[in-house]
């Protein structure tokens, strides 16, 4: 997988990960007994970059052989690039 394949699939995943932020909140809201949850933007923000970063992992491993450090930085480093406009999508 090149490069602009896996920023495509990066992008791809935030994107739809992004259109879950309403629907997340909305179900920490009516569900905060049983969640608990202190800050349901923080915690809404640690699902979605865990859900981009499992899901290009996953895609990344599932190629014919085991990604090299250098795709897995490539990654990491594309999603980052992502970090302003996911937490202005979930704080805003």
């Amino acid at each position: 997988m090149n490069e602009e394949e896996i920023e495509m699939l990066i992008t791809q995943t935030i994107n739809g990960a992004v259109l879950t932020i309403p629907s997340y909140l909305e179900d920490i809201k009516q569900n905060q007994e049983t969640l608990k949850v202190e800050n349901p933007q923080e915690f809404v923000y640690g699902m979605i970059f865990g859900m981009t970063l499992g899901m290009s992992g996953a895609v990344l491993s599932a190629q014919k052989e085991m990604p090299t450090a250098e795709e897995q930085i490539k990654v990491r480093d594309t999603i980052y690039k992502y970090i302003p406009e996911i937490r202005e999508q979930i704080f805003s």
